[in-house]
């Protein structure tokens, strides 16, 4: 058996050491385990910024359909009036659906025309039990 050149343990026939498939099997275990505590709180913290990116555009839409109101005494048509008249620079998207063409206009209740709230067009449940199309 050959040994290094200070003397100390002989070496193996191959000159170099490897890892075992033991070792191999525990460095995934571990990666595995990492991952299944990772893995819950990066989709619950996705889910949590789509829901804020809705409120916020929510928010955006109301207040120019305000200022719209306020402006010209009527409400809205669409969104794309919004667009059209500068309220908006575009119809945000709806983070839950993917599309700008989801949004559920509420008509006001004098039926006067037009729609004075906006709400989302999904039809899943947020975090805390509420519908999205209710926000």
């Amino acid at each position: 058996m050959m040994s290094n050149q200070e003397g100390g343990a002989p070496l193996n026939d191959r000159g170099h050491g490897g890892f075992t498939l033991v070792e191999l099997l525990v460095v995934m275990a571990i990666i595995g385990t990492l991952l299944s505590i990772v893995a819950p709180r990066y989709f619950s913290s996705l889910e949590r910024s789509r829901e804020t990116v809705l409120r916020q555009n929510l928010n955006v839409m109301r207040d120019a359909i305000d200022k719209f109101h306020g402006d010209t005494g009527k409400y809205p048509g669409d969104l794309t009036e919004l667009v059209e008249k500068r309220y908006l620079r575009a119809v945000p998207v709806d983070p839950l659906t993917e599309s700008a063409e989801t949004w559920v206009g509420v008509p006001p209740p004098d039926g006067s025309g037009g729609f004075y709230d906006v709400h989302s067009g999904s039809s899943g449940q947020a975090k805390n039990g509420t519908f999205y199309g209710a926000w």
